[in-house]
This record gives structure tokens, C-alpha cells and sequence, in this order.
């Protein structure tokens, strides 16, 4: 989900070169993500977000590679951070424990991973990619990734080599997160406070993971 720049380390932890270089690109995503909502990404051109920022356009490719990198870039950096989760995992947890209570960590958060964060520049971004179409074929080739990664972690965690389980296992799992984000986002572009949206979001959680966990038994089957 949408995330603004970010460094790895805290930034009182970085260097003078480091500092600035985070501003430069959070400064370059900005003025790009204001440009794009008030025209349209289609009809700004990097150039354009390059006068804007007051930086030469290099400048902006030496950051941002592509157009479509200065509002997904961000957010494509965690791609892998369910997989993580399963792999970091305390011994005994089982992979959808692990991702359950990360995912709940990341709502309590209000973290824009969780779909329930109202900042108005995550929204932005949401209805970025949801009205273009570029940028929402290449955030559904994040989530393929994704899950690609996942399921090689579940595969190597599992121990048994079963391709078939880990994928499915992938599948299921991202499904229900995606899901759940999904329904979050609604809720935030349609204006509802994240505060207000959080104790129904988690039972929403809890109870789309137990569905993962224990199977839709004889769901339907009336």
C-alpha cells in the first residue's frame, strides 16, 4: 500500500548526505504526487516536475527511474515485507499467525499498508492509481511479486518442497490481506476517520484469518 519516501534507519541516525538525500526525494515525491492531482498524471511530464522541485531532470531520474516510480516507488518497496514477516518469524508461530499479527500491528499503526490511514496523501495516491490505468496495472504486478515471494518463503519454510501448498498458501494469505486493505481503503476515500474505522477493522481481521486458518469447512453447502 501507498507509503511516503522513507529511510531505513530513524534520521537522526543518518549522515548529513543521507539527511538530504531523503528530503530531496521526499521533496521530489510531493511536488510530483501535488502536480498529478491537480492535472492528472498523464498530463504532467517530468520535466514539469523537475521545474517545480527547482532540480534539474537528471536529478529527478537519479531518484525516481520512471514517471510511474514517483507514486509507486514507495510503496514497491515493502513488496517484500509479508514474506519477511513469515521468515522472521518466532519458532513455533505458524505463517498465518505471523502474518495475522502483523498486519493487526500494522492497523493499530493506521500504517497506509493496512488500507486504515486517512492522510491526505495517502488518498491522493489511491485515487492515483485507481483512475490511472498504468499505474494500476503495474500495482497488481506488485501484488503478483508479492506473492511470488511469499510462497518461496513458504516453500523453503515448510521444509517439503510441496510447490502446490506454498502457492496456494501464498495465495490464500495475500488474498485475505488484500481484502482487508481493500475495504479499509474504501472506507477512507469515502471520508470515515481511520480512528473511528479501527475497532471494526481488526474484528474484520481477526475473523477473515481464523477463516484462513480453519478452513471454509461447509461454507455454502446448505
Amino acid at each position: 500500500m501507498p507509503k511516503t519516501p522513507a529511510a531505513t534507519h530513524p534520521p537522526e541516525e543518518l549522515g548529513l548526505r543521507e539527511r538530504k538525500k531523503l528530503q530531496t526525494g521526499r521533496k521530489l515525491w510531493t511536488v510530483a504526487i501535488g502536480l498529478f492531482v491537480e492535472r492528472g498524471f498523464d498530463q504532467v511530464s517530468v520535466a514539469e516536475i523537475a521545474a517545480a522541485a527547482e532540480v534539474s531532470k537528471m536529478t529527478v531520474f537519479n531518484y525516481f527511474p520512471t514517471k510511474e516510480d514517483l507514486v509507486l516507488l514507495p510503496m514497491e518497496k515493502h513488496t517484500g515485507e509479508v514474506a519477511e514477516t513469515v521468515r522472521d518469524r518466532p519458532a513455533g508461530c505458524s505463517a498465518v499467525a505471523a502474518v495475522r499479527d502483523q498486519y493487526l500491528a500494522a492497523l493499530d499503526a493506521q500504517d497506509p499498508a493496512s488500507g486504515l490511514c486517512d492522510q491526505q496523501a495517502v488518498l491522493d495516491v489511491l485515487r492515483l492509481i485507481r483512475d490511472t490505468p498504468a499505474l494500476a496495472l503495474r500495482a497488481r504486478a506488485a501484488s503478483v511479486r508479492a506473492e511470488e515471494l511469499l510462497a518461496a518463503e513458504l516453500r523453503t519454510a515448510s521444509g517439503d518442497g510441496d510447490d502446490l501448498t506454498a502457492r496456494l498458501a501464498a495465495a490464500q494469505l495475500l488474498a485475505t490481506r488484500r481484502t482487508l486493505v481493500m475495504a479499509n481503503q474504501r472506507r477512507m476515500v469515502a471520508g470515515e476517520p481511520a480512528g473511528s474505522v479501527l475497532p471494526e477493522a481488526r474484528a474484520d481481521a481477526l475473523r477473515a484469518f481464523a477463516l484462513v486458518e480453519h478452513g471454509l469447512g461447509d461454507y455454502c453447502g446448505g
